[in-house]
């Protein structure tokens, strides 16, 4: 079996790198010369890709029901034969009208294919014991962007952008598709493990409402700030008084840091109830926000390796902690309700924190640092119980 878990991890934590490369993470490379190819304003292309997100957002809940149902074997290798057909469309668009059928098509397959029907397989998989995959596979997908923003990159300009999705299109097809469908195991008709959460007192299937409410603030507070931070972090640290050059240079420690907390959190807080870890990571931005208010140009460094493992970690929590509180046999709906305002946050975020900065300039910061704040004081409604989280 151990064995097996490997090789359904580097199956699953390569396909999640590709499927975010060839989606999520295009844009930040092919928007802008694809919105000037159409005769479209940046601004205009980055809304229909919120648009995508926010119907990404809407149909989790079903995707994680059929995932409860039948397991994420087939969700997951339909979901690269959708992400390949909405970049054939979008290597094909020729107008505003072709743009956003295409994005259309690339929101479905991002809500079929993305982590939380990856973490709902693995549960769906392994019940009680899926914490260590579903940790395995973001350490995989948390290079998405250090691979596919230079890959896409060294597309458009040897190729153009054209050739650049049909070529991320191929890779979910003829790579990705066969990978999840012959490597990923069926789900058996019963899970295997008892519920993780389950007690004599406590035998029922679902994790209590408040505990849900709780975990949904936490998620969507700490997501607006991840996405916040993604579209204007360069642009927020030359506020600070750095150079644009080190603002570029302190951006680029974000993705390493991230890789390395979830190393640590494989290598050592695994060991811990999954509330701490979280808890944790909610509280590294406004630790590198003190810093950077302390030390200004000087901190922008220290800022960004701590924004970068609070986002690693949080990756790892988004599927550790409703593990913690979920019946493995009830897993994907609960946990896709819950991703419809964490990705609405999370795509309302660019937008949004841009106004803010607008008004106040980098006092944003403190911002952000509050609802992270908010949001770890959020977790101390739930306690411990052994390895268990319930409602206090």
């Amino acid at each position: 079996m151990a064995s097996s878990r490997i090789t359904v991890v580097a199956a699953l934590g390569s396909t999640q790198t590709l499927a975010w490369a060839s989606s999520y993470y295009l844009p930040a490379i092919l928007g802008a010369p694809i919105a000037a190819a159409l005769g479209l304003s940046p601004s205009i292309f980055f809304g229909i890709f919120s648009g995508a997100l926010l119907l990404s957002s809407c149909l989790a809940p079903a995707v994680g029901r059929v995932i409860d149902r039948h397991g994420g074997r087939a969700v997951l290798a339909l979901s690269n034969i959708v992400l390949a057909a909405g970049l054939v469309m979008l290597g094909l668009a020729t107008g505003i009208f072709g743009l956003a059928v295409a994005w259309l098509v690339l929101g479905v397959g991002t809500a079929m294919g993305l982590y939380a029907p990856a973490f709902a397989t693995l549960t769906r998989l392994y019940g009680a014991g899926a914490r260590a995959p579903i940790t395995g596979i973001t350490l995989f997908a948390g290079f998405a962007s250090t691979i596919g923003w230079p890959l896409s990159a060294f597309m458009l300009a040897r190729y153009g952008w054209r050739d650049a999705c049909f070529v991320w299109a191929a890779l979910n097809f003829f790579l990705c598709m066969p990978v999840n469908w012959l490597l990923i195991p069926t789900a058996p008709a019963q899970p295997s493990v008892p519920r993780l959460t389950e007690t004599a007192d406590d035998p029922g299937p679902d994790a209590p409402r408040g505990a849900m409410l709780t975990l949904a603030f936490f998620f969507a507070a700490t997501r607006f700030v991840s996405g916040a931070f993604a579209a204007h972090l360069p642009h927020l640290l030359e506020g600070m008084g750095a150079t644009a050059v080190a603002a570029i240079a302190a951006g680029a420690l974000v993705g390493p840091a991230q890789v390395g907390a979830r190393l640590f959190e494989f290598g050592i807080l695994r060991n811990f109830h999954p509330l701490i870890p979280a808890r944790v990571a909610a509280l590294l931005n406004p630790l590198g926000s003190v810093g950077l208010a302390a030390l200004g140009p000087a901190g922008i460094s220290l800022f960004a390796i701590l924004h970068g493992a609070g986002n690693g970690m949080l990756t790892i929590a988004s599927g550790t902690l409703p593990h913690a509180l979920i019946s493995p046999t009830g897993y994907g709906n609960p946990t896709g309700i819950m991703a419809v305002p964490t990705r609405i946050a999370e795509s309302a975020a660019p937008l949004l924190f841009g106004l803010l900065i607008d008004r106040i300039g980098t006092a944003a910061i403190a911002v952000s640092a509050g609802l992270c704040l908010a949001a770890c004081a959020s977790l101390f409604a739930l306690r411990s119980r052994g390895t268990v989280a319930a409602p206090i």
